[in-house]
């Protein structure tokens, strides 16, 4: 490994994923990243953890669909352990899938059927959140080597600092879209109605607390429509 490369390489896909215009597509940049700058890997995903609800992001092949299906019905696997924070652990590393595994035994039986034959998953976090895991493969047991961990260390510390930016900005702009909805709902309820901007926000509040329904969505049926129904 020449790490002067890699440091440059880090450096710019650093900037590109930070150019990236939507989550999906930093996602997809991060693990295609994975798959050409880590030695030995073949696929990569991201996995979510909803509780026990296993959710997969950018997969760059079926086999991480599988596997990651796989460890949530069975409830136990490295990326599972990965993307929880109760173990403290941030790294989690299977040099072969041909040898005993204690620890997993379960996943790691059925995921030679799957073509694992090692792998690696990293805990993405900064430090105001954790964001999931960095999930490697390889079809070959003994792949990833020392170097291969610490590269895809490298990259899941660029990968979490990027995702987080993304998904802020996502939020961001979702907020701002939703009071741009809320807004031209009142002004629809204020014009038909005589309201006040403060009652009209008010009746948009209350139906949306009386139906069970968001109140973006109360806004956007009365733009659409031009009145609450």
């Amino acid at each position: 490994m020449d790490w002067r490369v890699f440091a440059r390489e880090m450096a710019a896909m650093a900037r590109d994923l930070l150019a990236q215009e939507s989550v999906g597509t930093t996602l997809e940049h991060i693990t295609t990243a994975a798959t050409q700058r880590v030695a030995g890997c073949d696929a990569a995903g991201i996995l979510l953890l909803h509780g026990k609800r296993v959710e997969t992001l950018a997969p760059t092949h079926d086999l991480v669909v599988e596997s990651d299906q796989l460890q949530e019905r069975l409830a136990e696997g490295p990326c599972f352990d990965a993307a929880r924070t109760s173990t403290g652990e941030r790294v989690f590393r299977i040099a072969d899938f041909t040898a005993e595994q204690p620890r997993w035994p379960a996943y790691a039986a059925r995921a030679q059927d799957l073509g694992v034959g090692s792998m690696m998953g990293f805990l993405l976090y900064t430090d105001d959140e954790d964001l999931g895991a960095l999930n490697l493969y390889s079809h070959r047991p003994g792949s990833f080597t020392d170097d291969s961990e610490t590269a895809g260390w490298l990259l899941a510390s660029h990968a979490a600092v990027a995702f987080s930016s993304a998904r802020s900005h996502a939020q961001m702009e979702q907020a701002m879209a939703t009071r741009h909805v809320i807004g031209e709902a009142m002004g629809i309820l204020m014009g038909s109605h005589r309201l006040t901007e403060e009652q009209a926000f008010d009746v948009l509040r209350r139906y949306s607390q009386e139906k069970n329904i968001k109140l973006r969505e109360v806004a956007r049926r009365v733009c659409e429509e031009g009145r609450l129904t």
